[in-house]
């Protein structure tokens, strides 16, 4: 058998059926002669961010796969695998190298050497013997501990050679996980039942364990509220009673309030506690911390943490369910929050009101993404944002009310990642309505990429809110656009999406939005990408952490 063959064969007992790619690489041809449907991109960053969002929708069961050639094609995956690596999602990466006779010569472009500061492990199979070995180890590290991008280089000169009767031998790799010290959940049991306002923040971890069923009932226990970090969100139902939506650089009223507010002591489950502002809620001050993660880098980086929990996240919950069982005894703690969510919810809206339900024109992007919530069940949508306003005008309002309903991302924030994002949920999920809101310069950056989805028949929704300006700029470029109008972009993105030959609307009235919406579904339905063009003002507020509009 062949190396090529070898790697092929592993990816099938993998559970692989999908291989994201750009040539040239024999990978391909060996993928298509075992089974294996490719996707081929028009950039190699799209095509990560697609193997991106079929990883985080299929919760890395199996990872998303990409390859790609040596040199330019691997050169330009940089983006998206900063991202994955960001984000901690499990993608494989299979770049052809150039020969190993060349490899060291100068100014070759390596990915093994280039890409180790942002993958979580990456191999260069040196002996075409060794290629079932390298890739036991590459899965080995796509399902344990905190999971994240691994990459195997595959010089050209190997993929033809013989390596043996190895392969066949090849048993797919067994997750394992751990739960924390009974002493420590005993303690953190105890120490969420004493506090007067304990707040569960809730991350990524959590929907990676497939722990939100865990995760609600210790809610409901402890009568705490929960609030996701950007990754995390759909990890807790967010029109759950308890729910204070996700927060990051935008927040609800709610989230607001008792963040920064009522809480006395602050859970992190599944989360980094990283101190980046744009996808995890700063830490209130003077607030004791509880953390539970499986990565041991984690622990007590950014804070100060009173009690630490190693493990899996969903075991973690487990025991900490059991524990406060326990302890209550049978009985019911007192407190009550629900009704003081509802109510700041309510008020927070009302403070809103006029721009999600505003009729101006140009139209508000926040009445867009309003009528959107109207109009389609997110029990059965998987939505996304993309960089920049976008973002952050969606994630505060948008109620995610399944795991994997929305995918957050933002740590490494390339404009454009949605569109791969959406992709890769659709082939993931193809019973799911899969859309994403991008701006006009987001399109700018990867909107040929649209006609990969017609063309591969992959039929989402892209929502361009289109200014025509880069409206997050105005305070950072007052010069440059008063002398040269560095700020303003242009383009009919609506008829570029029918020239690609999918189906577009360019939509002007804000009244017309959700019928708009339910015939770009009635498209996606039929089999037909869909894109829906919205005139938007340049809007600037934003619900901040001080939940005003500003």
């Amino acid at each position: 058998m062949r190396a090529a063959d070898a790697i092929v064969e592993i990816l099938k007992r993998e559970g692989v059926s999908t291989l994201f790619c750009f040539p040239t690489t024999s990978i391909i041809e060996n993928a298509v002669a075992a089974g294996i449907r490719p996707v081929i991109c028009r950039q190699e960053r799209v095509g990560v961010d697609m193997a991106d969002g079929y990883a985080r929708v299929t919760n890395g069961k199996p990872p998303g796969v990409f390859a790609m050639q040596y040199g330019p094609g691997s050169e330009n995956a940089f983006p998206g695998i900063a991202t994955t690596f960001s984000d901690s999602v499990p993608v494989l990466f299979l770049p052809l190298a150039h020969a190993r006779d060349q490899a060291q010569v100068f100014p070759t472009f390596r990915s093994s050497v280039t890409y180790a500061s942002v993958t979580k492990q990456v191999e260069e199979i040196t002996l075409p013997e060794s290629t079932p070995a390298v890739m036991r180890r590459a899965f080995s590290a796509l399902k344990n501990g905190r999971l994240g991008p691994v990459m195997v280089e595959v010089p050209r000169d190997i993929v033809d050679l013989d390596i043996g009767s190895e392969v066949l031998t090849y048993t797919p790799v067994r997750p394992t996980i751990s739960a924390p010290d009974p002493r420590d959940v005993d303690d953190a049991a105890k120490r969420l039942l004493a506090a007067d306002c304990p707040v569960i923040l809730a991350g990524q971890g959590v929907l990676y364990a497939e722990a939100s069923d865990e995760l609600v009932e210790l809610a409901e226990l402890l009568q705490a509220p929960v609030m996701t970090t950007v990754d995390g969100k759909s990890a807790f139902p967010e029109d759950h009673p308890l729910a204070l939506g996700s927060g990051g650089n935008t927040f609800s009223g709610p989230g607001r309030l008792f963040l920064y507010t009522k809480a006395d002591l602050v859970f992190g489950v599944g989360t980094g506690l990283n101190r980046h502002p744009l996808t995890t809620p700063p830490m209130p001050k003077g607030v004791a911390i509880i953390h539970a993660t499986n990565d041991t880098r984690d622990l007590h980086k950014s804070f100060e943490t009173e009690i630490a929990l190693l493990g899996d996240a969903r075991l973690t919950l487990s025991c900490l369910v059991a524990a406060v069982k326990d302890r209550l005894g049978g009985k019911r703690l007192s407190r009550n929050p629900a009704a003081e969510i509802a109510a700041e919810r309510a008020a927070w809206l009302r403070r809103w009101d006029a721009k999600l339900n505003s009729a101006e024109t140009p139209m508000t992007p926040y009445r867009v993404m309003n009528e959107f919530m109207r109009v389609v069940d997110p029990a059965g949508a998987i939505v996304t944002h993309d960089s920049g306003s976008p973002r952050d005008q969606l994630l505060p309002f948008y109620r995610a009310t399944r795991p994997r309903g929305y995918l957050g991302w933002g740590k490494s924030h390339q404009l454009g990642t949605g569109l791969g994002l959406t992709i890769g949920a659709k082939v993931a999920a193809p019973d799911k309505f899969c859309v994403n809101f991008m701006g006009d310069a987001a399109f700018g950056m990867v909107g040929l990429d649209f006609e990969t989805a017609v063309r591969a028949g992959i039929p989402i929704l892209t929502i361009v809110l289109n200014n025509s300006t880069m409206a997050i700029e105005i305070p950072h470029m007052k010069l440059s656009h008063e002398l040269h109008k560095a700020r303003d972009l242009g383009g009919n993105y609506a008829n570029l999406a029918k020239d690609l030959g999918g189906w577009s609307e360019r939509v002007s009235d804000p009244g017309d939005i959700a019928n708009a919406i339910l015939r770009a579904r009635r498209q996606t339905e039929e089999g037909r990408p869909a894109l829906l063009e919205f005139m938007t003002s340049a809007e600037t507020a934003f619900s901040h952490r001080n939940g005003r509009a500003e």
